[in-house]
């Protein structure tokens, strides 16, 4: 009876391990679909569809060009927007194409503002417009963000006390910002425009699930976004 009972614990622990490989490879399996979707869509030239009416979010005659960080550096951290460049940042996977640099002054080490965003979100493998606050129903509610710079360190957290919260946080539940929105705080300049003709900080995204919000961190799929910024005080 007990070399039963026993023979039943191994056999029972054998299920669970390979339930638990079964789970990797499945995870595996996704992240290799999410790496050939981002593939895939940087290989081919883009237009994404606001709508089903045909409304453009963004089309570039050219596919997109990679360059490196060492590239973009020596670029004075710009991307020539005319040649569709992103640059990709090896350690997190996410790319960028830097649109406008904004006016005004990064956000600078020790300092905290408050942010206005006003973001698409696209899924790249739905190949669909997912969320966005650049709708008539959204337009006098953005995306509030409170950011500060730790001494290189950037975390942000959405604020929903002065509007109840943006189309982020309305779909997501939630107050923590995607890791990948922040990345550009370290290259963009955050004022406010003042001048006729300046154009507040604008920048496009591609974040693989692991810089995305949970949804996406929990079902493996990455998004392309643009977004701005711009400060909500001095």
């Amino acid at each position: 009876m007990k070399r039963m009972i026993h023979l039943m614990l191994i056999a029972l622990a054998g299920i669970t391990l390979l339930g638990s490989c079964q789970d990797d490879e499945t995870y595996a399996e996704q992240k290799e679909k999410e790496r050939k979707a981002i593939n895939a869509f940087l290989e081919r030239s883009p237009m994404l569809l606001l709508n089903s009416e045909g409304d453009t979010l963004f089309f570039s005659k050219k596919p997109i060009k990679v360059i490196s960080e060492e590239q973009f550096v020596a670029q004075d951290t710009t991307t020539n927007v005319e040649e569709n460049e992103f640059v990709l940042f090896s350690g997190s996977g996410i790319y960028m194409q830097v649109v406008r640099k904004g006016v005004g002054q990064k956000l600078g080490e020790g300092e905290s503002k408050r942010l206005s965003c006003r973001y698409y979100e696209y899924n790249i493998v739905g190949d669909s417009l997912q969320t966005t606050n650049k709708s008539l129903f959204w337009s006098t509610t953005p995306e509030i963000l409170d950011v500060s710079n730790n001494y290189g360190t950037i975390t942000a957290s959405f604020n929903t006390s002065l509007n109840g919260g943006g189309a982020m946080y309305r779909r997501y539940s939630s107050i923590t910002v995607p890791s990948g929105w922040l990345l550009p705080l370290s290259y963009v300049r955050i004022g406010r425009q003042e001048k006729k003709g300046e154009g507040i900080a604008l920048v496009r995204l591609i974040l693989p699930h692991t810089e995305g919000h949970s949804e996406a961190t929990t079902a493996v799929y990455p998004c392309f976004y643009e977004i701005s910024y711009t400060s909500l005080h001095d």
